[in-house]
Formats: structure tokens, C-alpha cells, sequence
């Protein structure tokens, strides 16, 4: 019997857990709970550090000790209000840490960088996927969770075939019509619009409530 296509296959137990199940994981200290997590926030850590000004150079040391404060911390968050939100939490870990580096350098921070951004990542959690909804224009999503998101979709491509995840790709991220992207791939139309669904809907389950919307904060 030939094996079903990975995105068919049963998912394993890290995709079966919710993110508030994968912060409870973190806590019971279960078998990769606390890489998947490091795993989803790192670029999202560098992001804000480097938007406080800390520098190239001393990045990897503040990162660890940004990561090692919330391993120490983790049972002190509690997320049962709507302004309680990992994302929030961790953004004022990053910057009392980037803070201490500055205090023991004696140092200002340097001047912010800029963003080199560009994905559509609107409703790929907000909303449901609904067949033959495109994805609009992100121009409202901040930059902290397009780097979210980014690093979100890159820790669960490899449990696509890679045809279910170009198919996702151009109509989600880059905005291509449906019905062009399946004479690309010679796909049927609905195929692209399920692929398109699989994808959000496997990045809802492994990540949903940890990728928080702004307006939550």
C-alpha cells in the first residue's frame, strides 16, 4: 500500500496541540515543547531587539538571556485576560533585557533599522479559510507579526507536499488569482482553494493563540 501525501498523512503529536496546549507542554516540560517555541519566537526576538537599537554583535548573548529569563518566568505568565498575551509578555522580557546590556555597557542604544518586509500575511489567522477567498492586502499588519507569521509558516512547510504548499504560496502569500496559479501548477481550481485551506488551517492548530493580533494587546 503507497503511503498518503505528508499533508494527508496523521499528524503528529506537536501538530495536534493548540499554542495554549504548547504553552502548557512548555511548562510540563514535555519532549520539544520548549524548542518549538524558541523555535517560533527567535526571529521575533532578534526583530525587537534590533528595534531597540542593540547591535549585531551582541545579539546571540542578549537573545539567550531574553530566552533563559522566560524558561525561569514561564509560570509567573498568566494569559486569562484579553490583555494577557505571550507576545506582550515576551516584548517587555526583550526590552528589560536589552535594557540590562545597555546599563552594563554604559551605552545609549543605536538608532532603530529599517524593514525589509513585504508578505501578505492578512487573514491567514484572523479569519477562517473560507473556498475561493483570496487573501487581501496587508498593508494594516504590523511588521513584528509579518516576522511572526513568517517564521510560523516556515516551521510547518515541511509537513506539505510541495506542490499543496506552492499552491498556498502564491495565492496567500503572493496574491496571485486562483485560477492562475492553477494553470500554473495544472491544478484544479478547487484544488488550490483546499490546499490554500490545509495550510491555514494546520497553522491555526499548531500556532493560533500564540500569534495574537495587535488588537489583543
Amino acid at each position: 500500500m503507497s503511503r498518503a501525501p505528508k499533508d494527508q498523512q496523521p499528524k503528529r503529536r506537536a501538530s495536534l496541540s493548540t499554542s495554549r496546549s504548547l504553552l502548557v507542554r512548555v511548562r510540563n516540560d514535555e519532549d520539544d515543547a520548549w524548542t518549538r517555541l524558541v523555535d517560533l519566537y527567535t526571529p521575533l526576538v532578534c526583530y525587537w531587539c534590533r528595534q531597540n537599537g542593540l547591535s549585531e554583535q551582541d545579539l546571540p548573548d542578549v537573545a539567550q538571556e531574553i530566552f533563559q529569563a522566560v524558561a525561569r518566568n514561564i509560570e509567573r505568565f498568566r494569559d486569562d485576560g484579553p490583555k494577557s498575551t505571550f507576545r506582550g509578555w515576551l516584548r517587555t522580557v526583550t526590552r528589560s533585557k536589552v535594557a540590562d546590556s545597555f546599563r552594563r555597557k554604559g551605552k545609549e542604544p543605536d538608532a532603530a533599522g529599517g524593514t525589509d518586509a513585504q508578505f501578505r500575511f492578512n487573514q491567514l489567522v484572523d479569519q477562517e479559510p473560507v473556498a475561493g477567498q483570496e487573501v487581501e492586502d496587508s498593508a494594516g499588519l504590523s511588521e513584528e507579526r509579518r516576522v511572526l507569521f513568517r517564521q510560523a509558516l516556515e516551521l510547518i512547510q515541511r509537513d506539505f507536499e510541495e506542490r499543496t504548499w506552492n499552491a498556498f504560496w502564491k495565492v496567500a502569500v503572493e496574491g496571485r488569482p486562483t485560477a492562475d496559479v492553477a494553470d500554473e501548477l495544472n491544478m484544479k481550481p478547487g484544488t488550490v482553494r483546499v490546499s490554500r485551506c490545509r495550510v491555514l488551517a494546520r497553522l491555526r492548530e499548531e500556532f493560533g493563540d500564540l500569534i495574537e493580533s495587535d488588537e489583543q494587546e
